[in-house]
């Protein structure tokens, strides 16, 4: 009888994860609208819609760091119907937060690494460097009399930065600021010299001539900006990328995360998505979910290392 009630409870478990979705599915992005996450979401919420012919919608949860959206997915229930979209923030939290409400490894099951996006150096015309090397030169020449600015510490474009100068050894003096547009609007006055910014941000003002594009922080060339090679051809070694994946919370069953991972894969390898994220740089991946997690371990690992050395503090 226990035989045959276990068999029972297999039999509908297995049913049940043949059925998902059997309703709404929701993917919290932890951002704005129309940013990178969002972007990826989007268009993986579309594909997924049309392959499982369920509902999934994108609910944006921004705020405090991305923290806020971060940790209600990771609160939410492993039912397989709250799902998450989100940047490198993601592993960066938990490198320079004391106090994070997440776990981004024990809290998670990864489905996939969707893409990766590098940021792009610029600088203002009037900085007389034409290239990474002539920027390490003036930087030597002139310690401390350099500033670049992110949006804010922590963030992507304040490790690509701070790794830059620690394997470049250079003096540069961190300006932060609310967003990515303010720190490219200063460098367009001249307020600061130079900063690392999104190509979304970064491509129209070096297009109009009022910034000059040096080099973007990924391991090569990006069809935004074809003509700007990447740091790592004057410093090698040197890689810094924004990315993006999706999880679910942890519990979830491993079949509905290889069902999950399955669809993503075709919805990265879609022209679609190709296009949609060029504008940004960035360029559609696709992993398996233990490559994934391998991957956010080692990001959690890099980081650590690179803000111990530059010694930035937790905050």
């Amino acid at each position: 009888m226990r035989w045959a009630s276990a068999l029972l409870l297999l039999i509908c478990v297995q049913a049940l994860g043949q059925d998902y979705p059997s309703r709404a599915v929701r993917i919290i992005v932890p951002s704005p609208p129309a940013g990178g996450t969002d972007i990826v979401a989007r268009v993986l919420a579309q594909h997924f819609s049309k392959a499982f012919g369920q509902q999934f919608f994108v609910e944006n949860k921004p705020g405090a760091g991305n923290l806020i959206g971060i940790e209600m997915a990771a609160r939410a229930a492993p039912d397989s119907y709250t799902l998450l979209m989100v940047a490198s923030t993601l592993a960066l939290n938990s490198v320079l937060y004391k106090q994070v409400p997440y776990d981004p490894v024990k809290d998670f099951a990864p489905v996939t690494l969707a893409a990766t996006a590098p940021n792009i150096l610029i600088v203002h015309p009037a900085v007389p460097a034409k290239n990474v090397a002539e920027l390490i030169a003036l930087a030597k020449q002139r310690p401390g009399s350099l500033s670049y600015g992110t949006p804010g510490i922590g963030t992507s474009p304040h490790l690509c930065m701070e790794l830059l100068r620690h394997m470049a050894g250079i003096d540069v003096t961190h300006v932060p600021y609310r967003g990515t547009a303010a720190a490219v609007t200063d460098v367009m006055s001249g307020q600061i010299q130079l900063a690392f910014a999104t190509a979304l941000t970064a491509k129209p003002q070096v297009d109009a001539g009022r910034v000059r594009a040096l080099a973007v922080s990924g391991p090569r060339r990006v069809d935004a900006l074809p003509n700007v090679p990447p740091v790592g051809e004057t410093v090698p070694g040197y890689e810094a990328m924004q990315w993006y994946g999706l999880l679910a919370p942890s519990g979830v069953s491993q079949s509905t995360i290889d069902k999950l991972n399955a669809e993503a894969l075709v919805a990265l390898r879609s022209k679609e998505m190709k296009d949609r994220l060029a504008a940004d740089g960035a360029e559609p991946l696709g992993s398996t979910p233990g490559e994934f997690g391998a991957f956010i371990r080692g990001e959690l690992d890099k980081w650590s290392k690179v803000a111990q050395a530059a010694g930035i503090e937790r905050q």
